[in-house]
Parts: structure tokens; sequence; C-alpha cells
């Protein structure tokens, strides 16, 4: 890099990763997100922006992956120097000890920055996602429920979640004592107190615009306490960003992006198994796609995956060359499948980033969206992705918005990852169409 990047992050998964670069870019802070670690030129390539990400797969991975790739990652990101290093985590903090161990990423994280306490910021309300003394809410269509009680994340297919004490939740998943303040109590005050206390974590609590403010300027005011790693969802990205506009860091103006034109076919590949995507699915199917269904269980136990995959490419291309556009799924809803297992999310996801791969090359298509967290994560794996940019934030549903892919063998695509929980019915309908705002 030319200089320091303003911040670097590491998602744990792709959807959220790309969540994290909205926020920032769209705010005046451009960005880069990296599918893999870059080579030095690759990197050069971006030396103009002041944020560096990496996308990656720890929200589906074990504590012994994360204690090895992980921390090469981290090791990496801890080169860049940048003022802030955000682990970048989904807002409705599903984890477990087992999987996605948000826990164990504290201890990885305070060990390579050496670090004695990091700040955790889950709270977002833009995406709907509030803290209030520690307790996680979430809102789902026209009302907010309490994590332990969400209609969707309280039966994650993977990674349940049954205790909404964040603090608590994270006690299963590590020994390092964790505290909690609240937003409006995060004061110059408070930052000394840390000095004398035995906290390696402090969560702290917003839910609203004015307590997000607050926690960014505590992180800012404690710099020398927490140093560069935090932990968080993209709250963290806009807690920092209001902070750092009220400081004068960044212009009082937004950027602009030029308008996306409306595509007649795109395609759409979708793990999800959230109730949202499946009202997506149904939405667009009556407005011009065809839903393709993909055998979930051939593919996850391993049998006739290239057989289930082909029919299904077949389909698509057919579907394609009749002015359609495709949508590939292997679930409508919580209840189409049964629990899932890390490996399985792993060969789904990359099984379905094969079929768009030959979907793109053999019809030049030049949008398309992945759906699901972790189907996103191993499905650009196989599209030859190198690098991320931001081509069109989507204020209406932000966390996933519109991004332009760089590709290996040079070229562009606009490609779309969608979390499970993220956009309205008509989403899918917004983004062939180009009417995103």
């Amino acid at each position: 890099m030319s200089g320091a990047p303003l911040i670097s992050f590491y998602g744990d998964d792709f959807t959220g990763s790309t969540d994290a670069m909205e926020a920032l870019s769209a705010n005046g802070i451009e960005t880069v997100l990296f599918t893999r670690l870059p080579s030095a030129d690759e990197l050069a390539a971006f030396a103009h922006c002041q944020a560096v990400g990496l996308a990656g797969t720890s929200r589906s991975q074990s504590p012994s992956w994360m204690d090895r790739d992980m921390r090469e990652a981290f090791i990496w990101l801890k080169t860049l120097q940048a003022a802030h290093c955000h682990y970048k985590v989904c807002s409705t903090f599903d984890s477990a000890p087992h999987q996605g161990s948000i826990g164990r990423a504290l201890e990885i994280g305070l060990d390579v920055f050496d670090q004695q306490v990091a700040a955790i910021v889950v709270g977002v309300p833009q995406l709907r996602r509030y803290t209030f003394f520690g307790h996680l809410f979430a809102g789902y269509r026209d009302a907010v429920y309490r994590i332990d009680r969400h209609p969707v994340m309280s039966r994650h297919p993977a990674t349940p979640m049954g205790e909404a004490d964040l603090v608590l939740h994270l006690a299963a998943q590590t020994d390092l004592p964790i505290a909690r303040i609240g937003g409006r109590e995060a004061t110059t005050g408070s930052v000394a107190a840390l000095r004398h206390g035995r906290a390696r974590g402090v969560l702290i609590d917003v839910h609203d615009l004015a307590t997000q403010r607050a926690a960014g300027e505590f992180i800012l005011d404690g710099e020398e306490i927490f140093g560069p790693f935090i932990i968080g969802s993209s709250g963290v990205d806009y807690a920092l960003i209001a902070a750092w506009r009220a400081r004068g860091v960044l212009p009082p103006t937004l950027p602009s992006f030029e308008p996306l034109r409306r595509e007649a076919r795109i395609a759409v590949v979708s793990g999800s198994c959230s109730p949202t995507t499946e009202r997506q699915i149904r939405t667009a199917a009556q407005a011009g796609f065809v839903p393709i269904e993909v055998d979930y269980r051939a593919i996850a136990s391993g049998l006739n995956v290239d057989a289930v995959i082909d029919t299904a490419l077949s389909q698509a291309l057919a579907v394609l060359q009749a002015g359609q556009s495709p949508i590939l799924h292997t679930a409508l809803g919580p209840d189409t499948t049964l629990s899932i297992e890390a490996a399985e999310n792993d060969a789904v996801g990359r099984a379905l980033g094969h079929a768009l791969d030959e979907i793109i090359a053999r019809t030049n298509l030049t949008r398309v969206v992945v759906a699901g967290g972790d189907t996103s994560s191993h499905a650009l794996s196989q599209l030859g992705i190198f690098a991320l940019t931001l081509r069109h934030p989507i204020t209406q549903s932000p966390g996933s918005p519109v991004c332009l892919a760089h590709r290996d063998t040079g070229g562009t695509t606009e490609i779309t990852l969608k979390g499970g929980q993220i956009g309205n019915d008509d989403y899918f309908v917004k983004i062939r169409d180009g009417t995103v705002s």
C-alpha cells in the first residue's frame, strides 16, 4: 500500500464481508475486499484504497481451523498497520463453541495483535439489530425479537441462537472475562477504568444512532488501551464512521454511484434456508424467474454430485436461452433441510459456485447473485474472483450490495452476495431490473 489504510477487516463469511465493504465505501472510504490473501501485485493495484478487507469462511469452521487459517489471515492483516482491524461477524452473532467460535477469534486476535482488551460492537440500527444491557434483539419482517426467540435465528440449522445475553453466549466459547458497557455510559472515564480491569473483551451496547456514535467515540478515545483489534458486526464500521465524520476525518457529503442498468437475464444460485430467501424466490417466480430445485442431500452426501449439477446446469441454460432468469436453489425455507454440518456447507457452496461459473462462461452474463452466507463463501472459490469492490449500495436493505468482481483472468462481473436474512421480498427482481437505491 502507498500508506497504511484507515481500517482493515476479516469477514467470517463472504456476505458479511460485503456488508462491511458497503458500509465503508458508501460512506466515502474506498474499500477493496480480497477473496484470498493477495499477491504483492494484486495489493498494489488497489493502493489507493483506504480500507482493505479479506473475506473468510470462519463462520462455518472449527476452532482448530481457526487456529491455523484465521491466525495466518490476522498476521497478514497486522502487516498492513491499519489503525483498526475489524473481525467482522454476523449481526445475529450466531456461533457455537464447535463452529464459528467468536470466543476463539477473540483469543487469536488478542494474541496476534499483542493486545490486552478488545472492543465488541454488535448492535447496528441500520440492519435492525440492537443490544440493550448486553442482550441482542433483531428485526424480522414487521417485528423485533430477542435473538433467542427470533423466528429464524433461534432455529438456525447450523448455529441456533439459544442465548440472547451475548456475554453469556461468549462465555460458552472462551474463558476470557467479558465486560459490558452501555452505549451512553461509554465515556473517557470508563475508558480509563479499563486500565485496571480484568476484562479481555468489552461489549458496547448500541441501540440507536446516538449510542452508535458514542461507541465509535469510545473506541477512538480508548485506542491505546484497546489496540487495533475489534470484534463485531458492521456496527463497528458504522460506529467508527459516525465518530470519524464528527471529527472531520471524513467529508460531510457521500459519494455517488453510477445507476445500474436493467438486465434482461441474470442467474441466481441459493443455498440459503432462510424464510426471507424463500419469499424472495417465490416473488421472483412471479416476475419472470424460473426456480430450479437442486438436490441438497445428494450434494451434501457426495453421491451423484456431477449428475445433479449437470442436470441443474442444463435446465438453467435452457431457461436463459428462453430469455428468462434461473434460480438454482437447494432449499425453500428452513423446513426443507435437516441439520447442516460445516462439511456439507462447503460441498453445497462449491457445487453451486461451479454451476454458476459454467453459466457465466457459456452465456457471458454480466450480473449474477449468490444467496446464503456460507454458500457465498465457498461458491466464490469456484469463480476465479480475487477481489471485490462496491458497484452500488442498496440503502433500502443494506448488507448485501451489488459488487464488482475482479476476476483472475481479467475483466469484471457484477455480483451480489446476499445473506439469508437480508432484503425485501422483491430483492432478486430489483437486482435484475437495476432498480435498487
